[in-house]
């Protein structure tokens, strides 16, 4: 039998709770497959940990963290502790740390979900770079000027977008569109552009096209049914990817992974709703966004039959409408959502 160790995070607010939430399911997809099962090492990094050693994780954090086989964030932030310094502190050293350059996040209206856009064929992915751009952490600041850098490499940008194009072509899609703005950044997305023409000459069967960030935003409101593959900057598409979960009707929804694809170092899955301080502890937080994200390592894992499994639960616990939480328009707890998607992955 194989034995998945996974590092947890659950980190602040309502990450602790769907970390949770996200066990109990991977124990009932264990139980179900048969064939292997998870061994947990829950860590205590997160803002509260940070106000009482001055650090959100150790010095040999990342050495801790890369003895596993994949890693489950809840979320990070809480306030006392700027958001920041969390980001700063943890996720990007991880992130930049194991290398973990691709962040995936598909945007895909899910059954039983309401859009609140007219059109509802929503199913595309947006293909981040994840370790260097907007977010290099690199600038200065005084008095009266702060300097923020943005660090476009060609490894970095050639791969990703490579990755986008070899994504495209794995999964019979035939549209790749990038996100620019190199109207107004005329060195980072000059440079971005230069690299996307050069990478995508060398997949003539796929369409691809060019889109300044601002154009595209719209394009996401007005034609969803027309995006595949959305490859992105760490920033464009860190506020893309935000954008297309409010186009499912709830933050909540969805799912994040942070992948290092040629598997030298364990990847990061997440939802992508935060922390929201606003709701902990209240024990209403959609655990939709984790188990997504947890479906997202499965097939990351090479166990796509649980992973469609998981899947299934949750299409299926959505369509019935009967046991969901409040941001998608329900009253059902976070545990109650759990116990239905577990009641439909034994069934």
């Amino acid at each position: 039998m194989k034995n998945y160790r996974i590092n947890l995070i659950p980190g602040d607010g309502i990450g602790v709770d769907v970390v949770r939430e996200g066990c109990r399911v991977m124990n009932a997809l264990a139980e179900k497959h048969g064939g292997f099962k998870f061994t947990f090492n829950e860590l205590p990094w997160s803002c509260k940990y940070y106000l009482e050693h001055g650090r959100m994780m150790p010095e040999d954090g990342l050495s801790i963290l890369a003895d596993c086989d994949s890693i489950l964030l809840g979320a990070v932030g809480f306030p006392g502790v700027p958001d920041h310094v969390s980001l700063r502190d943890l996720l990007l050293p991880i992130r930049t740390g194991f290398d973990l350059y691709v962040n995936m996040r598909p945007i895909r209206l899910l059954p039983g979900l309401n859009s609140p856009l007219k059109d509802n064929r929503i199913n595309f992915v947006v293909v981040r770079e994840n370790s260097e751009g907007e977010y290099c952490g690199k600038g200065r600041m005084d008095a009266d000027t702060a300097v923020q850098e943005s660090i476009f490499t060609r490894k970095g940008t050639e791969r990703i977008i490579r990755y986008a194009f070899e994504y495209a072509k794995r999964n019979n899609l035939g549209n790749v569109l990038s996100a620019t703005k190199s109207n107004a950044l005329n060195y980072s997305m000059v440079f971005w552009d230069k690299i996307f023409d050069e990478v995508r000459a060398k997949y003539a069967d796929i369409k691809s096209a060019q889109m300044h960030i601002d154009a595209l935003a719209g394009y996401f409101i007005m034609h969803p049914e027309r995006l595949e593959v959305v490859v992105a900057s760490n920033l464009f598409g860190d506020i893309l990817t935000d954008l297309g979960s409010a186009m499912l009707g709830s933050i909540g929804i969805s799912p994040s992974g942070n992948i290092n694809p040629e598997g030298k170092y364990p990847g990061m899955f997440e939802p992508i709703h935060g922390s929201a301080p606003d709701i902990a502890g209240k024990g209403i937080a959609n655990p939709l966004g984790t188990f997504w994200a947890i479906q997202m390592m499965l097939e990351e894992l090479r166990e796509n039959e649980a992973a469609g499994c998981l899947m299934k639960a949750m299409e299926d616990v959505l369509a019935d409408g009967r046991i969901i939480t409040p941001d998608i328009g329900g009253k059902a707890t976070t545990t109650e959502m759990t116990d239905a998607v577990i009641a439909a992955i034994m069934a």
